[in-house]
Protein backbone atom coordinates (compact mmCIF):
# COMPACT_ATOMS: atom_id res chain seq x y z
CA UNK A 1 0.00 0.00 0.00
CA UNK A 2 1.33 3.72 -0.68
CA UNK A 3 2.68 5.29 1.95
CA UNK A 4 -0.21 8.28 3.30
CA UNK A 5 0.68 11.84 2.30
CA UNK A 6 1.92 14.37 4.27
CA UNK A 7 3.38 18.02 4.05
CA UNK A 8 6.18 17.47 1.67
CA UNK A 9 9.00 17.75 3.81
CA UNK A 10 11.22 21.11 3.21
CA UNK A 11 14.60 19.03 2.09
CA UNK A 12 17.31 19.40 -0.01
CA UNK A 13 17.31 16.71 -1.99
CA UNK A 14 20.77 15.46 -3.73
CA UNK A 15 20.85 12.93 -7.01
CA UNK A 16 23.89 10.90 -7.29
CA UNK A 17 23.65 9.94 -10.76
CA UNK A 18 22.09 12.26 -13.69
CA UNK A 19 21.40 9.85 -16.55
CA UNK A 20 17.71 9.09 -17.83
CA UNK A 21 16.34 8.59 -13.67
CA UNK A 22 18.23 11.44 -11.92
CA UNK A 23 16.62 13.76 -14.84
CA UNK A 24 13.17 12.86 -14.43
CA UNK A 25 13.49 12.79 -10.74
CA UNK A 26 14.73 16.41 -11.08
CA UNK A 27 12.45 17.11 -13.31
CA UNK A 28 9.22 16.10 -11.16
CA UNK A 29 11.09 17.43 -7.65
CA UNK A 30 11.41 20.89 -8.75
CA UNK A 31 7.89 21.13 -10.20
CA UNK A 32 7.12 21.05 -6.60
CA UNK A 33 9.79 23.90 -5.87
CA UNK A 34 12.10 20.62 -4.09
CA UNK A 35 15.78 22.12 -3.81
CA UNK A 36 17.50 19.69 -5.73
CA UNK A 37 21.20 19.72 -6.59
CA UNK A 38 22.73 16.59 -8.53
CA UNK A 39 26.05 15.04 -9.09
CA UNK A 40 26.74 12.67 -12.06
CA UNK A 41 30.60 11.59 -13.42
CA UNK A 42 29.77 12.52 -16.68
CA UNK A 43 29.75 16.25 -15.83
CA UNK A 44 33.64 16.02 -15.82
CA UNK A 45 33.95 15.55 -19.22
CA UNK A 46 32.64 18.21 -22.04
CA UNK A 47 30.91 15.75 -24.37
CA UNK A 48 28.75 14.20 -22.31
CA UNK A 49 28.49 16.64 -19.63
CA UNK A 50 27.38 19.44 -21.91
CA UNK A 51 23.51 18.34 -22.19
CA UNK A 52 23.85 17.29 -18.35
CA UNK A 53 24.44 20.74 -17.82
CA UNK A 54 22.21 22.57 -19.98
CA UNK A 55 19.53 19.92 -18.48
CA UNK A 56 20.32 21.48 -15.54
CA UNK A 57 20.56 24.74 -15.94
CA UNK A 58 16.90 24.36 -17.09
CA UNK A 59 15.54 22.80 -14.27
CA UNK A 60 17.37 25.34 -11.83
CA UNK A 61 19.18 22.18 -10.46
CA UNK A 62 22.27 23.11 -8.51
CA UNK A 63 25.49 20.86 -9.48
CA UNK A 64 28.06 19.85 -7.21
CA UNK A 65 31.63 19.19 -8.14
CA UNK A 66 31.58 15.86 -6.29
CA UNK A 67 29.87 12.97 -4.42
CA UNK A 68 31.18 14.49 -1.03
CA UNK A 69 29.88 18.03 -1.67
CA UNK A 70 26.52 16.64 -2.52
CA UNK A 71 26.30 14.57 0.67
CA UNK A 72 27.10 17.10 2.93
CA UNK A 73 24.40 19.40 1.86
CA UNK A 74 21.55 17.19 1.20
CA UNK A 75 19.07 16.14 3.70
CA UNK A 76 18.16 13.19 1.30
CA UNK A 77 20.74 11.53 -1.14
CA UNK A 78 18.93 9.47 -4.10
CA UNK A 79 21.97 6.83 -5.49
CA UNK A 80 20.47 6.34 -9.22
CA UNK A 81 23.69 4.93 -10.40
CA UNK A 82 24.46 2.07 -12.83
CA UNK A 83 24.79 -0.77 -10.46
CA UNK A 84 28.11 -1.55 -10.84
CA UNK A 85 28.96 1.86 -8.54
CA UNK A 86 26.17 1.14 -6.23
CA UNK A 87 28.46 0.37 -3.30
CA UNK A 88 31.34 2.87 -4.56
CA UNK A 89 28.82 5.65 -4.60
CA UNK A 90 27.88 4.96 -0.74
CA UNK A 91 31.66 5.01 0.03
CA UNK A 92 31.93 8.15 -1.24
CA UNK A 93 29.30 9.91 0.13
CA UNK A 94 29.46 8.18 4.00
CA UNK A 95 32.20 10.21 4.72
CA UNK A 96 30.73 13.28 4.33
CA UNK A 97 26.75 12.49 5.06
CA UNK A 98 25.29 14.80 7.42
CA UNK A 99 24.45 13.09 10.39
CA UNK A 100 20.32 12.08 9.98
CA UNK A 101 20.64 12.34 6.44
CA UNK A 102 18.40 9.87 4.66
CA UNK A 103 19.93 7.83 1.87
CA UNK A 104 17.76 6.21 -0.69
CA UNK A 105 19.72 3.30 -2.97
CA UNK A 106 17.93 3.63 -6.16
CA UNK A 107 20.22 1.07 -7.85
CA UNK A 108 19.39 -2.37 -9.01
CA UNK A 109 22.17 -4.29 -7.21
CA UNK A 110 22.09 -7.54 -5.19
CA UNK A 111 20.89 -7.86 -1.82
CA UNK A 112 24.81 -8.20 -0.32
CA UNK A 113 25.70 -4.98 -2.49
CA UNK A 114 22.86 -2.82 -0.58
CA UNK A 115 23.81 -4.90 2.52
CA UNK A 116 27.61 -3.47 2.26
CA UNK A 117 26.56 -0.06 1.11
CA UNK A 118 24.25 0.29 4.20
CA UNK A 119 27.32 -0.58 6.36
CA UNK A 120 28.89 2.41 4.52
CA UNK A 121 26.26 5.10 5.37
CA UNK A 122 24.50 4.01 8.58
CA UNK A 123 28.48 3.37 9.88
CA UNK A 124 28.75 7.72 8.47
CA UNK A 125 25.63 8.62 10.51
CA UNK A 126 23.23 8.61 7.62
CA UNK A 127 20.04 6.90 7.04
CA UNK A 128 20.48 4.32 4.31
CA UNK A 129 16.84 2.82 2.76
CA UNK A 130 16.98 0.41 -0.22
CA UNK A 131 14.80 1.23 -2.97
CA UNK A 132 13.53 -1.59 -5.78
CA UNK A 133 12.02 0.31 -8.88
CA UNK A 134 9.96 -2.31 -10.08
CA UNK A 135 9.36 -1.25 -13.52
CA UNK A 136 10.28 0.73 -16.19
CA UNK A 137 10.63 4.49 -14.88
CA UNK A 138 9.61 6.79 -18.11
CA UNK A 139 5.98 6.04 -18.24
CA UNK A 140 5.32 6.61 -14.35
CA UNK A 141 8.18 9.33 -13.79
CA UNK A 142 8.72 9.36 -9.70
CA UNK A 143 4.94 7.58 -9.81
CA UNK A 144 7.06 4.44 -10.28
CA UNK A 145 6.35 1.27 -8.21
CA UNK A 146 9.19 1.66 -5.68
CA UNK A 147 9.63 -1.00 -2.87
CA UNK A 148 11.42 -0.10 0.13
CA UNK A 149 13.74 -2.22 2.92
CA UNK A 150 15.02 -1.65 5.66
CA UNK A 151 14.67 -0.45 9.02
CA UNK A 152 14.15 2.93 8.44
CA UNK A 153 12.08 2.17 5.86
CA UNK A 154 9.12 2.53 7.09
CA UNK A 155 9.88 6.14 8.60
CA UNK A 156 11.04 7.15 5.36
CA UNK A 157 8.21 5.91 3.03
CA UNK A 158 5.23 8.70 4.17
CA UNK A 159 8.12 11.44 3.53
CA UNK A 160 8.84 10.91 0.21
CA UNK A 161 4.92 9.91 -0.76
CA UNK A 162 4.73 13.67 0.36
CA UNK A 163 7.25 14.09 -2.70
CA UNK A 164 5.44 12.46 -4.95
CA UNK A 165 6.84 8.78 -4.74
CA UNK A 166 4.77 5.94 -4.63
CA UNK A 167 6.77 4.29 -2.47
CA UNK A 168 5.57 1.25 0.13
CA UNK A 169 7.49 -1.12 2.35
CA UNK A 170 8.38 -4.89 1.61
CA UNK A 171 10.32 -5.86 5.07
CA UNK A 172 12.52 -3.78 7.75
CA UNK A 173 14.92 -6.54 6.85
CA UNK A 174 17.41 -5.18 4.53
CA UNK A 175 17.93 -6.71 1.18
CA UNK A 176 14.41 -8.23 0.60
CA UNK A 177 13.24 -5.40 -1.65
CA UNK A 178 15.96 -5.96 -3.95
CA UNK A 179 15.73 -9.54 -4.06
CA UNK A 180 12.16 -9.50 -5.34
CA UNK A 181 13.72 -6.49 -7.72
CA UNK A 182 16.50 -8.95 -8.81
CA UNK A 183 14.00 -12.33 -8.68
CA UNK A 184 12.25 -10.23 -10.98
CA UNK A 185 14.96 -8.82 -13.54
CA UNK A 186 16.08 -12.79 -13.97
CA UNK A 187 12.36 -13.11 -15.90
CA UNK A 188 12.28 -9.24 -17.34
CA UNK A 189 15.64 -8.80 -18.61
CA UNK A 190 16.10 -12.59 -19.82
CA UNK A 191 12.99 -11.94 -22.23
CA UNK A 192 14.17 -8.87 -23.72
CA UNK A 193 17.93 -10.66 -24.72
CA UNK A 194 15.35 -14.19 -25.48
CA UNK A 195 13.13 -11.98 -27.87
CA UNK A 196 16.38 -10.13 -29.69
CA UNK A 197 18.10 -13.43 -30.19
CA UNK A 198 15.26 -14.98 -31.30
CA UNK A 199 13.72 -12.55 -33.11
CA UNK A 200 16.78 -11.61 -35.30
CA UNK A 201 17.65 -15.45 -35.85
CA UNK A 202 13.83 -15.72 -37.01
CA UNK A 203 14.28 -13.16 -39.25
CA UNK A 204 17.57 -14.26 -40.39
CA UNK A 205 15.64 -17.74 -41.50
CA UNK A 206 12.51 -15.70 -43.36
CA UNK A 207 10.29 -17.76 -40.73
CA UNK A 208 9.35 -14.71 -38.24
CA UNK A 209 5.49 -14.29 -39.06
CA UNK A 210 5.16 -18.57 -38.28
CA UNK A 211 7.12 -17.59 -35.10
CA UNK A 212 5.63 -14.39 -34.48
CA UNK A 213 1.82 -16.55 -34.85
CA UNK A 214 2.80 -19.67 -32.80
CA UNK A 215 3.73 -16.83 -29.97
CA UNK A 216 0.44 -15.04 -30.17
CA UNK A 217 -1.15 -18.78 -30.67
CA UNK A 218 0.22 -19.64 -27.11
CA UNK A 219 0.33 -16.05 -25.27
CA UNK A 220 -2.82 -14.66 -27.16
CA UNK A 221 -2.60 -11.88 -24.80
CA UNK A 222 0.77 -10.74 -26.08
CA UNK A 223 0.66 -8.73 -28.84
CA UNK A 224 4.37 -9.53 -29.71
CA UNK A 225 4.82 -7.01 -32.48
CA UNK A 226 4.86 -4.57 -30.17
CA UNK A 227 6.73 -5.78 -27.27
CA UNK A 228 9.46 -6.71 -29.65
CA UNK A 229 9.48 -3.32 -31.16
CA UNK A 230 9.74 -1.77 -27.30
CA UNK A 231 12.06 -4.98 -25.97
CA UNK A 232 14.60 -4.25 -29.36
CA UNK A 233 14.64 -0.63 -28.34
CA UNK A 234 15.05 -0.46 -24.55
CA UNK A 235 18.14 -2.55 -24.99
CA UNK A 236 19.45 -0.70 -27.72
CA UNK A 237 18.87 2.88 -25.46
CA UNK A 238 20.12 0.97 -22.05
CA UNK A 239 21.82 -2.11 -23.01
CA UNK A 240 24.55 -0.85 -20.67
CA UNK A 241 22.80 -0.03 -17.33
CA UNK A 242 21.09 -3.56 -18.27
CA UNK A 243 24.08 -5.60 -18.70
CA UNK A 244 25.01 -4.18 -15.32
CA UNK A 245 22.34 -4.67 -13.50
CA UNK A 246 21.98 -8.39 -15.07
CA UNK A 247 25.89 -8.58 -13.27
CA UNK A 248 24.23 -8.04 -10.38
CA UNK A 249 21.41 -10.11 -10.43
CA UNK A 250 23.95 -13.32 -11.75
CA UNK A 251 25.42 -12.52 -8.13
CA UNK A 252 22.19 -12.18 -6.29
CA UNK A 253 21.56 -16.29 -7.88
CA UNK A 254 25.46 -17.03 -7.26
CA UNK A 255 24.35 -15.42 -3.24
CA UNK A 256 22.26 -18.29 -2.74
CA UNK A 257 24.73 -20.82 -3.87
CA UNK A 258 23.04 -21.02 -7.22
CA UNK A 259 25.37 -20.88 -10.31
CA UNK A 260 23.78 -18.32 -12.65
CA UNK A 261 23.61 -19.70 -15.90
CA UNK A 262 20.77 -17.43 -17.61
CA UNK A 263 21.51 -14.37 -16.54
CA UNK A 264 25.18 -15.24 -17.12
CA UNK A 265 23.80 -15.37 -20.71
CA UNK A 266 21.36 -12.11 -20.44
CA UNK A 267 23.79 -10.23 -18.79
CA UNK A 268 26.58 -10.66 -22.31
CA UNK A 269 23.50 -10.39 -24.68
CA UNK A 270 22.94 -6.86 -23.46
CA UNK A 271 26.49 -5.81 -23.17
CA UNK A 272 26.58 -6.97 -26.77
CA UNK A 273 23.69 -4.99 -27.99
CA UNK A 274 25.30 -1.77 -25.69
CA UNK A 275 28.80 -2.35 -28.13
CA UNK A 276 26.49 -2.17 -31.38
CA UNK A 277 24.75 1.04 -30.29
CA UNK A 278 28.37 2.28 -29.25
CA UNK A 279 29.83 1.84 -32.92
CA UNK A 280 26.40 3.99 -34.02
CA UNK A 281 24.92 0.64 -35.81
CA UNK A 282 21.69 1.62 -34.15
CA UNK A 283 22.04 5.08 -35.52
CA UNK A 284 22.36 6.34 -31.78
CA UNK A 285 25.63 8.49 -32.71
CA UNK A 286 24.18 8.96 -36.49
CA UNK A 287 26.06 6.63 -38.50
CA UNK A 288 25.28 6.34 -41.99
CA UNK A 289 22.16 8.83 -40.94
CA UNK A 290 20.26 5.70 -39.59
CA UNK A 291 17.50 6.95 -37.56
CA UNK A 292 16.36 4.18 -35.06
CA UNK A 293 12.95 2.51 -35.66
CA UNK A 294 10.10 1.55 -34.45
CA UNK A 295 9.60 -1.29 -36.26
CA UNK A 296 12.24 -4.82 -34.69
CA UNK A 297 12.57 -6.17 -38.48
CA UNK A 298 14.67 -2.53 -39.30
CA UNK A 299 16.77 -3.28 -36.24
CA UNK A 300 17.03 -7.01 -36.40
CA UNK A 301 18.38 -6.21 -40.32
CA UNK A 302 20.79 -4.22 -39.28
CA UNK A 303 22.63 -6.95 -36.95
CA UNK A 304 22.22 -9.36 -39.55
CA UNK A 305 24.22 -6.86 -41.92
CA UNK A 306 26.53 -6.43 -38.61
CA UNK A 307 27.23 -10.36 -38.85
CA UNK A 308 27.49 -10.52 -42.37
CA UNK A 309 30.60 -8.22 -42.24
CA UNK A 310 32.40 -9.50 -39.19
CA UNK A 311 32.07 -12.71 -40.81
CA UNK A 312 33.13 -11.78 -44.37
CA UNK A 313 36.18 -10.18 -42.64
CA UNK A 314 36.96 -13.04 -40.93
CA UNK A 315 36.80 -15.36 -43.68
CA UNK A 316 33.67 -17.21 -41.94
Amino acid sequence: MTAPATNPPKWNVGLVGYGEVGRILAEDLCRQDVKVMAFDVKLRGDEAGGPLRDHANHHDVRLTASHAELAAQSDLVVSAVTASQAVSVAEACAGTVKRGTWFLDFNSASPGAKQRAAALIDGGGGRYVEGAVMTSIPPYRIRVPLLLGGKDAGELAPLIGALGFNARVASEKLGVASAVKMCRSVMIKGLEAMLIESFTTARAYGVEDAVLASLKETFPGIDWEKQGAYFFQRVIEHGRRRSEEVREVAETVREIGLEPWSSQGTAERQAWMADLADLGLFGERGLEGFARSPDWRCEADRILVSIASKNKKTGK
